[in-house]
């Protein structure tokens, strides 16, 4: 299916939020995922489902000032 991270078109196998952070190869500490506009806890990224055409934003943290 085809969605959007990032603004970028992905076509992705994953179902889950969860398989798509492993298939992007994204650390599961450090990241902060929205779905939607929506924040996503990484509590429940495996029960979040992928959908055609929505827009996941990934946002990673990053030391220094």
């Amino acid at each position: 299916m085809k969605l959007s991270v990032n603004s970028q078109e992905v076509e992705t196998q994953a179902t889950t939020l969860s398989q798509l952070i492993e298939e992007l190869s994204l650390p599961v500490q450090g990241i902060a995922v929205a779905v939607d506009n929506q924040l996503v806890p990484r509590t429940e990224w495996a029960d979040t489902p992928l959908s055609e055409g929505i827009a996941i934003v990934i946002i990673k943290a990053a030391c220094g000032g």
